[in-house]
This record gives C-alpha cells, structure tokens and sequence, in this order.
C-alpha cells in the first residue's frame, strides 16, 4: 500500500518530479490561453469557411490522437471525426547534431481511399520532425483536402505546411525552469510525453472546431477552460495537504489496485481513456477503461477472477507479516451529470459521489454498483456537475492527470 505521508512532503515530490511533470500541469492553463493567441495570430480569426466538411480527420500520436477523441466525444453524432493514428513504423534517422532518434520520427501514416476534396484533415504533432506526417500532407494535397497543421515554428512540418497551402496553427510547449537539468530516460528513443501536451493540441483543434461549425460550444467555452484548468492546479498543488487535495486522495485511493476505469457517457469515456493512458506512462499502472453499458460485460469476469475481493482460497491463519499486500479491484466511475446553467454546484472540480447518494441513477449505473458491492470490490464515483460538456471534459482530466502523476511520484519515493 502507499504511504500517505509521501504525499504531504512537497520538497520530496519535488525531488522525485525529475521532469517536472506537476509544473507541466500547473501551466496548462496558460498553454490554453497562449494556444489561443497564437491561433488567431496565425490566421484563424480570420478564417471565412465554405460550409462544413464532410469528415474531420486528425492524424498525430499519442495526446493528439487523445484530443481526435475528445473532439469526437464533443462533436456528437451529427459530425464525423477520425483518429488517424501511424500504420507503420521505420527506422528513423538520425539528426546532423547526433543526437539519438526517437522512435516517434520514423512513423508512418497513410490516408484513407474514401478521403477527398470535400475532407479537413488536422495533422498535430508536439516535436514537428515526423518525415510520415510531412508524406501525410503531401497525400492530402494531391487529393485536394483541406490542410490544417499544428507544428512548433520552424519545424519541418510547419515547412511543409506553406508547401501544402494548409492552414498552420503553432503548437505552444511547456517552458520548463531555466535550470532544470536534462532527465535521462530509461528508454531514450521512447520519452515520456510531457502531461499537459493534450492541451497543445486540443485547444487549436476545438478552435477551428469552433469556427468551422463542428461543435456548439459557447464563445467563452475555450477560455473558460484556461480558468477551470487554472484552479484545478491550485487544489492539487504540490503543498496542498491530501486531505484537502483532491488530486493526492485519489492517487491514495488507487494505490495497490488494478484500476476499472468506467464511464457513463462520451464525455466521460474519453476522460476514462485519458486516465488509463496517464497512469500507464506517468504511475507505471495497468488499467482498463470502458463506457458503461458494454464494459458490465466486457468487465465481468474480473470480479468472479482472482483480483476479486471475495474469499482468500488460501489458509486463513497463516502468516501474513512478509507478504506484500494482494492486488485487489477497484472501480472508479467517471460520470457527467450537468446541473442547471448558473448554478454553483460543480464548482469546485468533480466531486465523489457518496454511496447513499438519493440522485437519479441509469439503470447501467445502478447496475455497476451492484456488481461491485456482490462481489465486495470497492467503487468510487466522481461526476462533474458542470452545464457544459467541455468544461466537465476539462474538469474530469484536469482531476486525473493529477491522480496519474502524484501516484507515480509517490510509488517512485517509495
């Protein structure tokens, strides 16, 4: 099990924070309000589109396929929306300076047969040097798409971006401290992807969203998530003792269990997803995620496995005292129950969900606490009681990525 007390010692995560992942956090409402300037900047105000496309498809790795999936889950099903991930991978080569190539540069992407003139595709990438997704744009532009790329400046996908007549939008990175030394990565080809990039990359996509009529989101959706993001990093502060931080007591709540990580809801199954994915590259933890009604199925026979927390088959009175504490399940239930507009509930981050909780429960909710409680595994729900859906989006993760981060923190201390 954790200990508690690695959590309420700042200079200690501090310590552990080699690259810096909790200040990465903190910044991200700043990556959304810099996102934003620098989109309108380069161009996006200023955007007059011709209708609205038939097909949205984002292509990237890692967070800005995450964020492809948020923009679907916000989107609905009057739009279509496609995460376009890598197909292939190659050796990359090297750079002139020497430096080791990451594996990410020798990815390779290839468009769908069906994708032409009357399709948007959205390339995003956070380094820019991925030879795949430049063969990408060319494809696209030999098919008469429309381009949109999100690159850092100077770039060699901003360059091609000019060569493709896309729209290019900046990608903004975290400025970590001007003394922060570099961070040796265990596998050095496969860096740990810095936590708050999902922002980078989602905040220009839900822009052009935005103004090509993708979604409904309010004018004022955009920066208030800067805001949201802004107070969430106040509360999971690194000083915030965990009693009071919300961040710490769910990463305490997870420690020494296999995560089922449940959603009711698009909106909450993408922040589900997120989850999963942080905790296995930030806390080194397997978890799986799912979207409730199917997952009561998909899930079931944990709970009947040996993860359950039935009955110990072994002799109940031998000696424990050496042993290290057995893995056990526990269910996290992410949900989206928005209140009136205006009202002040939701206010504070998403908050749990008491067990003897008299509001309205679907039955697949209703149903997932039944199974857990006949099988004694323990389930904890949160919901985010904003009215709009990407401020609960925003809330879910931003309460998670925290989770994710302080629970790797503290199993490294450990």
């Amino acid at each position: 099990m954790l200990d508690d007390t690695l959590l309420d010692d700042p200079a200690a995560l501090q310590r552990a924070d080699q690259d810096r992942a909790l200040l990465a956090l903190a910044g991200a409402g700043a990556r959304v309000r810099t996102a934003l300037r620098q989109a309108d900047t380069a161009g996006l105000d200023r955007l007059r589109p011709d209708g609205r496309p038939r097909a949205v498809l984002v292509a990237g790795h890692g967070s800005a396929l995450t964020a492809a999936d948020m923009l679907a889950a916000l989107a609905g099903t009057a739009s279509l929306v496609v995460p376009l991930p890598p197909t292939e991978a190659a050796a990359p080569r090297g750079d002139r300076a020497g430096a080791p190539p990451v594996f990410t540069a020798g990815l390779g992407w290839q468009l769908p047969g069906w994708v032409g003139p009357l399709d948007l595709l959205v390339i995003s990438s956070a380094d820019g040097g991925e030879q795949g997704l430049v063969t990408l744009a060319e494809q696209a532009y030999a098919r008469g798409c429309a381009i949109v790329v999100t690159a850092p400046t100077g770039s060699a996908l901003a360059g091609a971006a000019l060569q493709v007549r896309a729209l290019p939008l900046p990608y903004v990175p975290s400025a970590p401290p001007e003394d922060a030394p570099p961070v040796a990565a265990a596998e050095p080809d496969l860096p740990a992807e810095d936590p708050a990039a999902l922002w980078s990359h989602l905040t220009p996509l839900l822009a052009l969203a935005q103004k090509i009529g993708l979604t409904q989101l309010p004018y004022d959706a955009l920066p208030g998530v800067a805001d949201l993001l802004d107070d969430t990093a106040v509360r999971c502060r690194p000083d915030a003792a965990a009693y009071t931080n919300p961040g710490k007591g769910l990463a305490a709540r997870l420690a020494g269990t296999v995560p089922l990580l449940w959603a009711e809801g698009p909106i909450a199954g993408a922040a589900a997803a997120r989850f999963a994915a942080q905790l296995a590259d930030r806390a080194g933890r397997p978890a799986l995620a799912g979207e409730l009604p199917q997952v009561l199925t998909a899930h079931r026979g944990m709970f009947t496995g040996q993860l359950g927390a039935g009955a110990d088959p072994d002799d109940f009175f031998r000696d424990r005292v050496d042993e290290p504490d057995p893995l056990h399940l526990q269910v996290l239930l992410l949900r989206h129950v928005p209140g009136p507009a205006g009202s002040p509930d939701g206010q504070d981050g998403p908050a749990e969900v008491p067990e003897e909780d008299a509001g309205p429960r679907s039955f697949g909710v209703s149903r997932a606490h039944r199974l857990a409680a006949a099988h004694d595994v323990r389930l904890t729900e949160y919901a985010s009681a904003r009215p709009d859906a990407l401020h609960a989006l925003a809330d879910l993760v931003a309460l998670t990525d925290f989770a994710a981060v302080y629970l790797g923190l503290a199993a490294a201390q450990a």
